[in-house]
């Protein structure tokens, strides 16, 4: 039986390996170079007691002998002072060492496996130690012999750790080492350990900090045990190595922030400069050098900011709340100039302010400036004088005297105020509420103490201002259904400060993937089949949006503008109203789940066919209904695929123009427009008579702003009250045919009423996907899903209040979410929109989906039962 091979070097440094048996044998002796017996170590195999081998002699004894002969790699043969690198026995097995994924705010990193240089003049049980180490994290390892050869293996590799032994300074200086590899540029971000000997239990502990001031990050007691390494290399990794990565990362925000264009500046709780981008440099004449490190007081202000405006900024600010408005800046040349300034507090350490972030963009010339103040002077000063006038009104008792003081023409003010009460019960122009209130309160005088009181209560309500919107009631217990209501019903006055949602300003004005038709027929035969069942509710605007290649809405829109004679109404060539709906369906994202073309040309698809209807038809002049074809057409044009409440939380651009009310809505409306009229080839109105084009033009935009949830229930009960109720009454009360028909007929063409259905129609319209067939409401039901869905996922990465929580992908119940939908928004409003249009399909569709959700949702709570239990 062969023995292990042993291992001789000479005193030259040549390595000797020689094979022998226990018969003694003659020896054969094979003679390795110093660089390639370098290359051995740690290429065998793992044993048992890893941590306890001794040496390199220790276990090449038990490497296999079919290995010894097999090459490396990682074999590399550099002369005397090389670098080793080698291959851990990771590289041997099935384990393979992934990428590791970290965040860095909202920034998502990927961290490469850990790189380790090992350090050693001498081979012994702690660099085996550490090898092992490395083997079992799964980090890339090399080994260095000397100093020279340790910085040229780190400008070469860029390691993450270094492992330096400091046990033995006759072998390896191993400060000299670390003060080399510090002076490097790449060190920044690197860890290196010092490996020091064990201190005897009588000898006192030696103080960390020479090694500290030499460059070293940490200190290692001389430990062999491979897990005692392996410890230390992973705590190193999720501490400095992890830290030091995204430090490292923070270097493509500053590429960023450098090349942007608007000022920025950045400073520290105490307003003292730390960062100032080139955009700032170049807008107010000053060298980075010169303003980093200065407090901001230290600055030359502008003598054209109101007193108080710093005072203002700071008392905002130290709140941790944003701060926006116009502000004069002084350059360094002396001259002021306007800026629209964004000032947001930065949360660190301890949930405190650690950070100003001040984000600057000019105004308008000096001239325009000049006037903007002076207007924004006056309307402060009006501001000031009716604030205060406010005040004094505000006053149970009002001091004449202090009236009479202020003014020579005491008596006739103090006339004028008591006349001015007086005739506020007189008014020739009172609003519908007030006379309701002057009724109440007449009846109130010769009735009973109960009616009265009953009267008191009606007043109360009707003083409200949510006159239409109903209380949850028990409802609120579902949090599904408070989510919906919150998410839909609100404009996201919740608000964190920070955060900026940028909508998208690429305005697309035409497609070149798909050819289009010049007019309807020219429509592909494939395409024209399909359309052949539009006039039907279970027409499949799916099997659409596959054959037209995610372009419904041109198709679908050419189709039923045709059948309703638009183009003729219009006054427009069939070659206008392509080259509109083409223009109109490249403004919708096809990126979004759900607000995208094909729900555009769905809802076009549901108000063509209510239209059709007898009671709806027979409402609604041509005007009315081509406006409601168009605004069906553009009532979610460029939408973001996020709601409103993101978008007033996000302080997005479009939040604040419109002032956070119905921001969506006001876009979509205000862009059709500007769309249209922006290219002569695409403007369906450029041939209408001015004084019907603005009576179209208002039709459609009271429809798209219609859309907007936070009215919904004032646009149903008024529909109800208006329409549902009157025309019920005259039916029981009626009692012949032709008066019956005839009363009906007025309530419903009165102009009032005619808004009022307008407005319900693109509301159900809208929403119509649960009265759809089973299979598109569940589709529907999905895409919807995926779009909250990924508002949530939005809303935590950017730290923005969650408005919608149950819309988690990870335990989001679709059936739930469906199912209070349904019981809040759908059922009462499509019960009256049926009630008028006579739909029993729709009804009856509805009915089954809702009972389909409901049998999902059981055996889901069914299901999780049962685990339970």
């Amino acid at each position: 039986m062969g023995c292990a091979p042993s291992i001789h070097v000479s005193q030259s440094g040549v390595i000797y390996c020689r094979d022998s048996d226990e018969s003694n044998s003659p020896h054969q002796t094979t003679t390795i170079s110093q660089g390639t017996a370098a290359t051995l170590h740690g290429l065998f195999i793992k044993t048992d007691a890893a941590d306890s081998i001794p040496s390199v002699l220790a276990y090449q004894g038990r490497y296999p002998p079919a290995a010894r002969s097999g090459s490396r790699k990682g074999r590399r043969d550099q002369g005397p002072h090389s670098c080793i690198e080698a291959e851990t026995q990771t590289s041997h097995t099935s384990v393979k060492v992934s990428s590791t994924e970290l965040w860095l705010g909202p920034m998502r990193l990927t961290q490469d496996p850990i790189q380790v240089l090992l350090v050693f003049a001498k081979e012994d049980s702690q660099s085996d130690g550490f090898w092992w180490a490395c083997d079992r994290a799964g980090y890339r390892c090399n080994i260095a012999r000397t100093p020279e050869s340790a910085v040229e293996c780190f400008l070469d590799k860029h390691h993450e750790i270094i492992v330096i032994d400091h046990r033995h300074s006759r072998y390896l200086d191993a400060e000299a080492v670390c003060r080399s590899i510090r002076a490097t540029k790449p060190s920044e971000h690197t860890t290196i350990l010092a490996v020091v000997p064990r201190v005897a239990s009588d000898q006192e502990e030696m103080s960390v900090l020479p090694l500290l001031n030499v460059g070293f990050n940490r200190r290692f007691v001389e430990n062999s045990s491979m897990i005692a390494c392996y410890n230390e290399l992973i705590q190193i990794e999720h501490g400095e190595v992890r830290s030091q990565f995204k430090l490292r990362s923070c270097n493509s925000i500053f590429t960023a922030l450098d090349n942007c264009q608007e000022a920025i500046e950045i400073t520290s709780e105490d307003h003292i400069i730390q960062y100032v981008n080139p955009a700032f440099e170049r807008m107010m004449g000053y060298h980075k050098e010169e303003l980093i490190g200065k407090e901001l007081t230290e600055l030359p202000k502008s003598d054209k900011n109101r007193a108080d405006l710093l005072d203002t900024i700071n008392t905002c600010i130290k709140k941790g709340k944003e701060w926006q408005g116009i502000y004069f800046a002084r350059r360094k040349s002396g001259d002021s100039i306007q800026q629209h300034v964004k000032v947001t507090p930065v949360i660190g350490q301890g949930g405190k302010i650690r950070h100003f972030v001040s984000i600057k963009k000019l105004c308008n010339s000096n001239d325009n400036n000049k006037q903007i103040y002076k207007v924004n002077r006056e309307d402060n000063a009006l501001t000031e004088s009716h604030s205060f006038r406010l005040k004094n009104r505000r006053k149970e008792s009002v001091d004449v005297r202090s009236i009479t003081s202020r003014s020579s023409d005491a008596p006739s003010l103090q006339n004028h105020r008591y006349s001015s009460m007086a005739r506020i019960h007189t008014m020739t122009i009172e609003a519908p509420i007030t006379k309701v209130i002057n009724i109440i309160n007449a009846a109130q005088e010769n009735s009973p103490v109960t009616v009265a009181e009953a009267l008191d209560r009606v007043l109360e309500i009707l003083r409200t201002t949510e006159l239409y919107s109903p209380q949850l009631g028990t409802k609120d217990e579902d949090p599904h259904t408070s989510d919906l209501v919150g998410g839909l019903m609100t404009d996201g006055l919740r608000r964190l400060s920070g955060n900026e949602y940028v909508f998208s300003k690429n305005v697309h004005h035409s497609h070149s993937h798909l050819s289009v038709p010049i007019t309807i027929n020219d429509v592909p035969p494939c395409i024209a089949e399909l359309l052949e069942d539009e006039v039907s509710w279970d027409f499949n605007i799916f099997e659409l949006e596959a054959v037209t290649i995610k372009r419904p809405l041109v198709y679908l829109g050419l189709k039923i503008f045709t059948c309703f004679g638009a183009c003729e109404f219009l006054n427009c060539s069939e070659v206008t109203l392509r080259s509109w709906l083409q223009l109109v369906e490249a403004n919708y994202h096809a990126s979004n789940a759900y607000h995208n073309s094909t729900h555009a040309a769905d809802v076009l698809h549901a108000t063509a066919f209510f239209l059709q209807q007898e009671n709806v038809k027979g409402s609604l002049d041509q005007l009315d209904k081509v406006a409601a074809l168009i605004a069906a057409t553009v009532h979610d044009v460029d939408h973001p695929g996020r709601t409103n409440s993101f978008l007033c939380n996000a302080s997005s651009e479009l939040a604040v123009l419109y002032n956070d009310t119905a921001v969506l809505e006001s876009h979509h409306a205000a862009l059709a427009f500007q769309l249209t009229a922006k290219d002569n080839k695409c403007n369906i109105f450029k041939n209408m008579d001015r004084t019907q084009y603005r009576t179209l033009r208002q039709a459609i935009i009271d429809m798209v702003l219609a859309t907007e949830m936070t009215k919904h229930f004032e646009h149903v009960n008024k529909f109800v009250n208006s329409i549902n109720k009157p025309i019920a009454a005259e039916d029981s009360n009626s009692n012949s045919e032709g008066s019956d028909f005839e009363c009906s007929t007025n309530i419903r063409n009165s102009p009032e009423n005619r808004i009022l259905i307008k407005r319900m129609m693109i509301k159900c319209a809208d929403v119509a996907n649960p009265c759809r067939p089973l299979n598109l409401c569940i589709e529907w039901a999905g895409r919807i899903s995926e779009e909250y869905f990924a508002q949530t996922d939005e809303e935590k990465r950017q730290g923005l209040p969650v408005v919608m929580p149950v819309f988690d992908r990870n335990t989001c119940s679709i059936p739930k979410s469906q199912i209070s939908f349904i019981d809040y928004f759908i059922t009462d409003m499509f019960d009256a929109w049926d009630a008028f249009a006579h739909l029993p399909n729709l009804i009856l569709h509805l009915t089954d989906n809702y009972k389909y959700w409901k049998s999902l949702d059981e055996l889901k709570c069914k299901s999780l039962r049962c685990s339970s239990e």
